[in-house]
């Protein structure tokens, strides 16, 4: 993300034209204040204001139609604070199946709370869904979080929210594309989490962006080939639930128990993987994300940079 900062500090080109560059790319105002270089925050807010106008008269540039979301899904929610016993009878309550298990990687069809050994935190835990689909499953969801909200369950840095798609059925190019977008976006997507699930700083969630990544990615023949090139499954795209799970997994997300949160990340992803079906990331920046996401997934991820960065 630095390199790109510097690149566009040092284009030849007006003190405004290298601001809306920056804003595009995601940076706020008070960052781009702060690098003391194109101006004091009220000439940037100056820029802004014109910058935003533009873009809301407007309309929105989709590379592709965002479809309606009809995706199996399984999630899991890292957190702790209060006793398994009481987390399961309230879900229970609230007409979700749950129940208490050993550490196990089984798919169950009912909701499962399990020890996790990598959490801090008394009475850590782990939730787990059974695959879910479309909207149905994230109605279900949206439950299970009204339920840790009510109980007052806790994450801290140690949690993490992990998303798993059904990927049967994904094809050899949409892999390929899939990884090769996600590297491109990484630097995007980090600014949307916070410090901790950045960059290649968590053992848990590392970085995609390897040395000759697009090379290695073009030189696969099969789905297995791919998958190899990140034989750890604790990166941020997780290549090795696939031959475990048939799945991909996406592991970068912080550690939530907010529903809005949760659906947000969710859509972001079933949107990232219908356009690597056939599209591969040319510029990586956030205008970028705004033309294959629909706006209420973009207005959310615009203000969570925002809050983040303040």
């Amino acid at each position: 993300m630095q390199q790109v900062i510097n690149n566009i500090i040092n284009l030849q080109d007006t003190k405004t034209a290298k601001i809306i560059a920056l804003l595009e790319l995601g940076l706020t105002r008070k960052q781009i204040a702060e690098l003391q270089i194109l101006g004091k925050y009220g000439a940037i807010q100056n820029v802004f204001a014109k910058w935003q106008a533009a873009r809301l008269s407007q309309p929105s540039r989709l590379l592709f139609t965002p479809t309606a979301f009809d995706r199996k899904f399984g999630i899991e929610i890292e957190a702790y604070g209060v006793e398994k016993r009481i987390v399961i009878r309230a879900i229970n309550e609230a007409g979700v199946e749950c129940h208490d298990e050993s550490y196990n990687h089984d798919t169950r069809r009912h909701w499962k709370i399990v020890s996790d050994g990598s959490l801090t935190g008394q009475y850590a835990f782990e939730i787990v869904s059974p695959i879910l689909e479309g909207e149905n499953g994230l109605a279900q969801l949206r439950t299970v979080s009204e339920v840790l909200v009510r109980l007052q369950v806790k994450i801290n840095r140690t949690c993490g929210l992990h998303v798993h798609f059904d990927a049967e059925m994904m094809t050899l190019p949409t892999w390929k594309n899939l990884l090769f977008n996600y590297a491109s976006l990484e630097d995007i997507i980090d600014t949307m989490m916070p410090q901790s699930r950045r960059g290649d700083v968590n053992t848990y969630c590392k970085s995609l962006k390897i040395a000759n990544l697009n090379t290695k990615l073009n030189a696969a023949t099969t789905i297995q080939q791919v998958t190899a090139i990140f034989p750890s499954r604790y990166h941020k795209v997780n290549t090795q639930a696939y031959s475990r799970h048939k799945t991909v997994e996406f592991r970068q997300h912080s550690g939530t128990i907010e529903a809005e949160k949760m659906v947000n990340w969710i859509i972001f992803l079933h949107n990232l993987v219908s356009f690597s079906e056939n599209n591969k990331v040319e510029n990586a920046t956030f205008e970028t994300f705004k033309n294959f996401n629909n706006s209420e997934v973009v207005n959310f991820y615009h203000q969570r940079i925002q809050d983040l960065a303040a």
